[in-house]
C-alpha cells in the first residue's frame, strides 16, 4: 500500500475519496519533531526576519533557554543567525524583538583563564556544528583543540546541560547572574555544590505603571561534579555584572549542570528542579521533552506538502505552542500585577494584539486543555491589576492599542470553554469599554511612551462623546477607532452570553462607529480631528496605513461593502490592494485581507491570494518569515492557511475558505474526534476549488464553524487548476 493510501486509510479512516467516515485513532507514521526547524525566522535574507529564537523548551513552558550569540535588548533577541560567537546560554522570558527579557540567567563553560565580560568570554562557533530542535540544542565553541562542546534539553521551569571540555586546560561554568548596572543576587555553597541567586531586571519597566519592588527572577544551578566555587568581582561594581564560576579539577573532562528557575523564591526554584530533574540522566529528560512536543504537534496530521512545506508547516506549529508562557508553580504563581504570590494557575506574554487574529484561535483547537486557565489569567490580573493586559511582560507595557483581551474572552465564552468566572470576565470586558484610562485627557498615549497610567483604550474619553478617537488629541487614533469597534463586538458577545441583552444591543450599536472614520469622497477610512474635520490621511495608523485598514472591519464585513457601495466596489478596491503591492503580510493587520473575497462573491481570488502569501512569505530557511512572528501569529496565519480556511472573526466561531496547501489533514480533539480536511487533485497549479462537501453535503458557502470541527467533520475538495463559480452565490449577511 503506497503511503498516501495507509494515510487516508489509518489516519483519515476512509479509502480515497471518500466523503466521510473518519476514524479516531493515531497513526504516526514519522516523528514529527523531526520536522520543526527551529532556525527558520532566525536571521534576515530574502524574505525578511521572523525575528524568532531556537528555543528549548515545553509547549508554553515559563522558561525558554537559547544560546546567546549577542545580548538581548528592546529592540533585540538573545540570538540571531548571522552571529558567530556564544557567550552563553540564556534561561530566556524574552517573548518578541520588541519586548525586553526579564529575570534571566545565563550560564557558559569556559576553559583556561576565568572571564566574565560578555565579549571575552564569547567562543567563536559554526552552524555546520549547530543542531537546534524543540527538545534539543547541541553546539561545539571554540577552535582546534580549545573547543567545547555543549548540549542543552529543558522542562518547564529548568534545563540540563552537558558540557565537554578540551584537555589540559581548566574547566569552569560561569553563572552570570545579572547585567551590569543591575542589582542582582548571587550566593555559592560548594557542600551543596550550589551557585543560587536571583536577577531584578525587567527590561520593560518604564513602560507600565507598576514598580514592582519583589519582581525577581530566581534561579538555582546544581553541577554532578564537585568545585570550587567563588563570586565575582571581588568589588562590587556598576559597570560590571553579578555571577560566580565553579572550577572543576584539571581530570574533569565532561561535567553536567541543572538550572533551576522561579519567579516566587530560591526555594521554589530548587523545587521546580527537583521536581523535574531528580537526576543526571540527560536522555531520560530529552526523551520526556520530546514526547510533550509529539504529543502537541500530533495533534494536526498533514499530507501532500512538500518536504519543505512540511518543515515550514510544523515549525509553525512549534512557534504558536510556545506562547502564551506559563507563569504557573505546581500551584501557586508569581502575579506582577500586584507583587505577590498567588495560589493557582497563570500565563504571561499574551501580545494580545497579535494573537486574537488566529494565534488564540488555534490554540482553542490543538491546546484546548489551556484555554479556560489562560482566559482565567487575564481575569486574574485584571482583579489584581485593575485592567486585564495588552502584552505582558510581565506587567503592564502600553505595548500596541486597543484591548484585544475582549477577542479572547469572547472566542473562549463563544466556543463553550469552561475554568474562568463569566461574570467576572463580563466586568472587565465593561471595564475596558466604558472606563477611560486615567490622565485619558492629557495623555497622547504614543507607543512605549515610558511613565504612564495603564493605557486600556486610549482616548476612550472623547470616544464616547464622539464615536470616535481624534487624531488631535490621541496617538495612532485610526486605528484605535477601529480596533475599540471590534472590540466593542467582541463586548457585546460576552453582555449577551451573561444575559445582558441591553448591554448587547447598545455594544452592537457601538461596535458601528467604525463607519464614523469612513471617507465617502474618498473611499478610504481616514483619522478626524476633535472638531469633526478630517485628519491628514497618513496619520493616524498603527503598523500600517489607510490600505490596511481600511478593510479593518473583521465583524461587519457587510457594513463595509455597504460602505463602499457593494460587493462588487468592494471586490475592485480588493484588486486594487493587491495589485498595486499594498498587502503588508508582514504584519498582522493585513492577514485577514486575503480571506475578504469570500464574502464578495469572488472565492477564487481568496484562493489565488492565499497560495501565493504562503508561497512567497514563507521558506524554510533563517529567513523564512516575513515579518516579526509575535507570540506566534505569523505562524498560525500559515497553520490555517495550509489547513484551508482562517478565522477571518476569530470571536464569532466561523472560519473562511481560502486554497488548502494539504491534500489530506485530519485535527484531533480533545474528546478524540477528528476533523478532517481532504483535497483531491491538489497540485501548485490547482489551487482553485471546484467543489465542495462536509459529511458529503454540497457546501455552497466558503466557510465553515468551529461546532463543524468539534462534531468531527468531514470538509472534502476537489480542486483544479482554473477559477470556479464555487462559493460565489453565497451571500454574506449584510453584503449587498
Amino acid at each position: 500500500m503506497s503511503r498516501y493510501a495507509v494515510f487516508a486509510a489509518v489516519v483519515l479512516g476512509f479509502a480515497s475519496g471518500a466523503s466521510s467516515g473518519v476514524a479516531s485513532g493515531v497513526a504516526r507514521a514519522e516523528d514529527l519533531v523531526d520536522l520543526v526547524h527551529p532556525l527558520i525566522g532566525t536571521g534576515g535574507g530574502a524574505i525578511g526576519y521572523g525575528r524568532t529564537m531556537p528555543v528549548v523548551t515545553p509547549p508554553f513552558g515559563m522558561t525558554g533557554w537559547v544560546a546567546q550569540t549577542r545580548q538581548s535588548g528592546h529592540p533585540g533577541l538573545s540570538y540571531y543567525d548571522r552571529d558567530r560567537s556564544i557567550s552563553g546560554f540564556v534561561g530566556t522570558h524574552q517573548a518578541a524583538l520588541w519586548m525586553g527579557d526579564y529575570g534571566d540567567v545565563v550560564i557558559m563553560p569556559e576553559s583556561g583563564a576565568a572571564r566574565s565580560g560578555l565579549a571575552e568570554r564569547a567562543l567563536p562557533f559554526s552552524h555546520r556544528d549547530e543542531e537546534a530542535r524543540p527538545d534539543y540544542y547541541r553546539v561545539v565553541m571554540g577552535t582546534g583543540g580549545q573547543a567545547i562542546r555543549a548540549e542543552m534539553t529543558a522542562a518547564a521551569h529548568s534545563a540540563l546541560f552537558r558540557f565537554v571540555f578540551p584537555a589540559g586546560a581548566a574547566r569552569r561554568v560561569m553563572v552570570e547572574a545579572s547585567r551590569p548596572g543591575v542589582a542582582g543576587g548571587v550566593s555559592v555553597d560548594e557542600a551543596k555544590g550550589e551557585i543560587a541567586g536571583y536577577n531584578p531586571r525587567r527590561s520593560d519597566a518604564d513602560l507600565g505603571p507598576l514598580t514592582l519592588p519583589r519582581f525577581r527572577g530566581y534561579f538555582v544551578v546544581q553541577f554532578s561534579r564537585p568545585a570550587k566555587m567563588a563570586t565575582y568581582p571581588a568589588t562590587p561594581a556598576p559597570d560590571r555584572s553579578t555571577g560566580a564560576f565553579a572550577t572543576f579539577d584539571a581530570g574533569t573532562d565532561a561535567v553536567e549542570v541543572r538550572v533551576g528557575t522561579s519567579f516566587i523564591s530560591v526555594e521554589q526554584a530548587r523545587e521546580n528542579l527537583r521536581r523535574e530533574i531528580p537526576g543526571w540522566d540527560f536522555e531520560t529528560l530529552r526523551r520526556t521533552l520530546h514526547d510533550a512536543w509529539r504529543e502537541k504537534l500530533d495533534r494536526i496530521a498533514v499530507e501532500g506538502l512538500s518536504g519543505e512545506q512540511r518543515h515550514i508547516f510544523y515549525t509553525a506549529l512549534y512557534h504558536a505552542l510556545l506562547y502564551p508562557r506559563s507563569l504557573s508553580e505546581y500551584g501557586r504563581y508569581y502575579s506582577a500585577f500586584d507583587d505577590q504570590v498567588h495560589a493557582g494557575e497563570s500565563y504571561t506574554d499574551f501580545a494580545t494584539w497579535d494573537v486574537f487574529r488566529a494565534e488564540f484561535s488555534l490554540l482553542t483547537l490543538v491546546a484546548p486543555e489551556r484555554i479556560g486557565g489562560m482566559v482565567q489569567a487575564l481575569l486574574q490580573d485584571y482583579q489584581q491589576g485593575g485592567w486585564m493586559p495588552k502584552w505582558p511582560n510581565p506587567s503592564y507595557t502600553n505595548i500596541m492599542i486597543g484591548t484585544h483581551a475582549d477577542s479572547l474572552v469572547a472566542e473562549a465564552i463563544g466556543k463553550g470553554f469552561a475554568g474562568f468566572d463569566r461574570a467576572l470576565a463580563w466586568e472587565a470586558v465593561r471595564k475596558d469599554a466604558t472606563v477611560p484610562p486615567d490622565g485619558d485627557a492629557t495623555n497622547d498615549w504614543r507607543d512605549r511612551k515610558p511613565g504612564t497610567p495603564y493605557e486600556a483604550r486610549g482616548g476612550l474619553g472623547y470616544a464616547l462623546r464622539l464615536g470616535y478617537v481624534p487624531a488631535d488629541r490621541t496617538a495612532e487614533s485610526a486605528s484605535s477607532t477601529l480596533d475599540d469597534a471590534y472590540d466593542d463586538w467582541c463586548v457585546a458577545q460576552v453582555a449577551r452570553a451573561v444575559g445582558r441583552q441591553a448591554d448587547y444591543e447598545q455594544f452592537l450599536r457601538r461596535s458601528e462607529d467604525y463607519r464614523k472614520l469612513f471617507n465617502p469622497a474618498t473611499r478610504f477610512m481616514q483619522a478626524r480631528n476633535l472638531d469633526g474635520s478630517w485628519a491628514d490621511p497618513d496619520t493616524g495608523w498603527t503598523e500600517g496605513g489607510k490600505w490596511v485598514y481600511t478593510f479593518d472591519v473583521l465583524h461587519d464585513v457587510g457594513g463595509l461593502s455597504g460602505l463602499m457601495g457593494g460587493r462588487a466596489a468592494l471586490a475592485g478596491r480588493l484588486d486594487r490592494y493587491f495589485d498595486g503591492n499594498y498587502n503588508w503580510h508582514s504584519n498582522e493587520p493585513s492577514h485577514h485581507v486575503p480571506y475578504l473575497y469570500d464574502f464578495v462573491g469572488q472565492p477564487w481570488k481568496t484562493q489565488e491570494r492565499v497560495r501565493e502569501i504562503m508561497r512567497t512569505e514563507y521558506a524554510d530557511r533563517v529567513s523564512g518569515l516575513d515579518g516579526d512572528d509575535d507570540c506566534g501569529q505569523m505562524s498560525a496565519w500559515y497553520v490555517f492557511s495550509a489547513l484551508g480556511f482562517y478565522p477571518v472573526n476569530p470571536a464569532s466561531g466561523t472560519y473562511m475558505i481560502g486554497s488548502p496547501l494539504v491534500s489530506r489533514a485530519r485535527v484531533r480533539m480533545a474528546d478524540g474526534r477528528v476533523f478532517a480536511v481532504v483535497a483531491d487533485h491538489n497540485t501548485a497549479d490547482n489551487r482553485y476549488i471546484r467543489s465542495a462537501t462536509l459529511d458529503g453535503a454540497a457546501l455552497s458557502a466558503p466557510m465553515v464553524t468551529y461546532r463543524d470541527m468539534m462534531d468531527g467533520r468531514t470538509l472534502h475538495f476537489v480542486m483544479g487548476a482554473k477559477p470556479s463559480r464555487w462559493g460565489a452565490s453565497w451571500v454574506a449577511p449584510g453584503v449587498r
